[in-house]
């Protein structure tokens, strides 16, 4: 098991105890509890492309952008 891992996340540091053994962008956005879908982020000022999140480890230092789109409301 990894240690825990320290990132800036939208300008806020957090630390997250265990992203798995090696802690990949998908663990991330799970342990966020989001929906990998409606999220747009950013990894240490470059986009990451849904389609690489499996591949793009999180080292403690990183620093993330994350958005998160919120839908519905009624007009």
């Amino acid at each position: 098991m990894a240690g825990p891992i320290t990132v800036t996340l939208n300008g806020a540091e957090r630390t997250f105890d265990d992203l798995g053994e090696t802690p990949y962008v998908t663990a991330l956005v799970a342990a966020l509890g989001f929906r990998g879908d409606r999220v747009a982020l950013e990894r240490n000022g470059d986009i990451v492309p849904r389609s690489t999140w499996p591949d793009t480890p999180v080292q403690s230092g990183d620093r993330f952008e994350v958005v998160h789109f919120v839908g519905g409301g009624k007009r």
